[in-house]
């Protein structure tokens, strides 16, 4: 048998009046009028969640129009962003939360003992269950905030990938630029050689000596341009259009003030997720208040029902303490991610700052190295040194180029990977 519609609606004012005359508790006050759903996060969100407004007032270190700055614009146009679908998800599990604390309307059909069918609507309004639904919407909010941490940690690990492929490329370009003036010196320096054994003045040992030294400089040429076109083709399959034009060290600031890294704030929002859950779990050994109406052919009064959805056991007391334990150790983990996160930004700070000082020591080194070779030249101009002499200081000098070029990549990465530990390498308002 159908319910009347206006039976239906009768029922539903009835359970409504009941909770109203009950003096409903907090899993009964309303929440937030809700926010039309947006495609990102924006300022809805930002106003209600610390974490959120943290992440979208971020602003990056890249500049803009750098060559950095345009290698992170290729690979973010081509971003899938998976992070993103389980933040949208996350999202509407929270708008769906938020309405928790109105009334359920559900069909129940049962037979009789004289074997007729019963059909019924059940309306239930919950007026007290021990702060569950207030904690099923803080479950929620936090799941928002997770996702999208995560979402940001993933985008700021996708341009620190291909960041540090575009470093690896420059290096080995400029390591192969290195190699490819000191091969045409050594070519040079091989063609004397040879001239030198046809005249007699110099035997083939010498000549052999320098063919090895020559080959060893065209190696590392070929190394540097091998390992900068592995680089280029996988920077090149995760962006949206080819790379290989871009050249140069980009722009980046050192990220300055107090920022809270990333994985901070997931452990922030991980924690109050798992508190949430607790706080469910203990309102289900907990007494509740509901008043039910049902209206059809097993209609009849609004009721009030109590009870509790576990009820009581020899365990609960255990479950109850297990309860108390997770909460305990969702604040021993957020204490622990702290300390990580300290540890590992001092360690990069620290490394920062060793390799610029060693790179400022390897440009010295190198100027030096090059004075050097000038003043080899000069004494082999006139008849004072032997080639294979100035041949041996070129190579210090080509050695002490290669390195310098090294440390300065090497700290133009460290200073990256401390800006996306912090969440600094893209505009949080652009993820």
């Amino acid at each position: 048998m159908r319910p009347a519609r206006g039976s239906i609606w009768m029922g539903c004012a009835a359970v409504a009046l009941l909770s109203g005359c009950m003096g409903g508790g907090g899993d009964t006050a309303r929440a937030a009028t809700d926010p039309a759903a947006p495609a990102v996060l924006g300022q809805a969100e930002a106003s209600r969640s610390v974490v959120i407004a943290d992440l979208l007032r971020r602003r990056s270190v890249i500049a803009p129009a750098s060559p950095y700055g345009q290698v992170a614009d290729a690979v973010l146009a081509a971003n899938t962003r998976a992070a993103e679908a389980e933040l949208r998800a996350a999202k509407l599990r929270a708008v769906a939360a938020e309405k928790n604390w109105l009334p359920t309307i559900g069909p129940s059909v049962s037979l009789s003992s004289l074997g007729d069918l019963v059909t019924s609507i059940v309306v239930d309004q919950v007026i007290w269950q021990g702060g569950r639904k207030k904690a099923e919407r803080a479950f929620a909010a936090a799941d928002v905030e997770h996702a999208a941490v995560v979402l940001a940690e993933d985008t700021n690990a996708r341009l620190l990938t291909a960041l540090s492929l575009y470093l690896t490329a420059e290096q080995g370009r400029a390591e192969a630029a290195v190699a490819a003036t000191g091969l045409e010196r050594m070519r040079q320096f091989e063609w004397v050689m040879e001239r030198r054994v046809e005249g007699g003045v110099s035997d083939l040992s010498e000549l052999s000596v320098m063919r090895q030294k020559r080959g060893e400089v065209e190696a590392g040429m070929r190394t540097g341009a091998e390992a900068a076109a592995t680089a280029l083709a996988e920077l090149n399959a995760m962006s949206v259009r080819p790379l290989d034009a871009v050249r140069g060290l980009g722009e980046a600031q050192t990220p300055g003030g107090v920022e809270t890294a990333l994985a901070v704030l997931k452990a922030e929002a991980d924690k109050t997720r798992q508190v949430a859950q607790a706080q469910i779990e203990r309102a289900g050994h907990l007494p509740g208040v509901s008043a039910q109406a049902q209206i059809g052919d097993g209609g009849g009064d609004p009721a009030l029902r109590v009870g509790s959805e576990n009820g009581l056991g020899f365990g609960t007391a255990a479950r109850l303490q297990a309860i108390r334990a997770a909460e305990a150790g969702a604040e021993a983990r957020l204490g622990q991610a702290r300390e990580e996160s300290a540890r590992r930004l001092a360690g990069l700070k620290q490394e920062l700052a060793a390799t610029e000082r060693q790179a400022a020591e390897q440009v010295r080194l190198a100027a030096q190295a090059r004075r050097n070779y000038e003043l080899f030249q000069q004494q082999y101009d006139g008849g004072q040194r032997k080639v294979l002499d100035v041949v041996g200081v070129f190579e210090t000098w080509l050695d002490a180029e290669t390195k310098r070029v090294a440390l300065t990549h090497r700290a133009a990465l460290t200073k990256l990977k401390i800006a996306a530990e912090l969440g600094l390498l893209v505009d949080g308002s652009r993820i």
